[in-house]
């Protein structure tokens, strides 16, 4: 029998098993994250078993939506797929910052999409300058993620700290008070927190450095 000196000193990591991450959203959606080499690949979980989230989902639509700004508004995937909720607020274009959700209308509304997880580790304040730019576009903007809490209210809490050189709690309180659900993960708080802006220049129409 080998000592435990002799194993560490023979142990090789290509005996080690690969391991993947399962990482399931507030919707109950399901990414898989594989470590290859020193890169991680992202992909969707297509077997999404009933009993997979752990807890009972709330299959009830949410279209409540937090306005900000008069050119501003947050709010889920449901108001981005709610037609009339579209059209009562007059949007015009919708930032989908949400993982694995389709964009309704694309012949009615100006979209961009971003793809972003909703993770503690996922870089939240490097999507603030390209999300803002959209936002700058002079029209009724819809920020959404999957359920509007944690992905567009911290774009949206970004930009208020980028454009008009709020501190963070004040952003967040004037978020928190349009829309009560807002919650960024404690990732994005954090991050927020240390978030030193370049700004100095007029709200809704010109960009930052």
């Amino acid at each position: 029998m080998q000592s435990l000196a002799q194993e560490i000193k023979t142990f090789s990591k290509t005996n080690l098993r690969k391991q993947c991450t399962r990482v399931t959203t507030l919707s109950g959606r399901r990414i898989i994250e594989t470590w290859k080499g020193s890169t991680i690949h992202v992909v969707e979980d297509k077997t999404q078993p009933e009993t997979a989230c752990g807890y009972v989902q709330d299959n009830s639509w949410d279209l409540q939506v937090g306005v900000i700004k008069p050119y501003l508004i947050l709010g889920s995937q449901d108001a981005a797929h709610d037609f009339g909720t579209l059209k009562k607020y007059k949007v015009s274009h919708i930032l989908n910052v949400a993982y694995g959700v389709e964009n309704a209308f694309p012949d009615l509304f100006i979209y961009k999409t971003l793809s972003i997880l909703d993770v503690p580790d996922t870089d939240i304040t490097s999507y603030f300058q390209e999300c803002s730019k959209f936002i700058d576009q002079k029209g009724i903007v819809l920020v959404h993620c999957n359920s509007g809490v944690s992905r567009s209210a911290s774009v949206v809490i970004g930009y208020l700290m980028s454009r008009e050189g709020k501190p963070f709690d004040d952003a967040f309180a004037l978020v928190k008070s349009a829309r009560p659900a807002t919650c960024p993960n404690p990732g994005f708080v954090k991050q927020l927190k240390g978030f030193k802006p370049k700004w100095g220049i007029q709200a809704n129409g010109v960009d930052y450095e």
